[in-house]
């Protein structure tokens, strides 16, 4: 049974979002952490289910659609989530209530919306 969410960063996200929650003592990687930058939508996905986290984005219609394509074909994932184009303390506050509620396990398969 997994708790912790752990997230990975869309290159789309601020990187000053994944030190924020570092700062609150969740675990987060960006793309540039994991030398993924100017990958495509599919190798960002699948490369955040290698790490068994959470992916974060902004990019709605694609993963929406990679979201769908999985749940089709039976793969699984950890959970997307799509955020507003808002201020990193802004989008950090929204993220918090999903973290501090919501369990890895229950995130699994999961699309959510800050």
């Amino acid at each position: 049974m997994r708790l912790f969410i752990e997230l990975y960063l869309d290159e789309d996200v601020s990187v000053l979002l994944s030190e924020l929650l570092k700062g609150r003592g969740f675990k987060s990687s960006t793309t540039r952490d994991s030398g993924m930058l100017g990958k495509s939508d599919s190798e960002q996905l699948d490369y955040a289910i290698s790490q068994k986290c959470v992916f974060l984005t902004h990019n709605r219609v694609d993963f929406e659609n990679l979201h769908n394509e999985y749940l089709k074909s039976g793969k699984e994932h950890y959970g997307i989530i799509i955020a507003r184009r808002v201020n990193e303390h802004s989008m950090l506050k929204c993220l918090l209530k999903i973290l501090n509620r919501v369990t890895a396990d229950e995130m699994k398969n999961k699309l959510k919306y800050i």
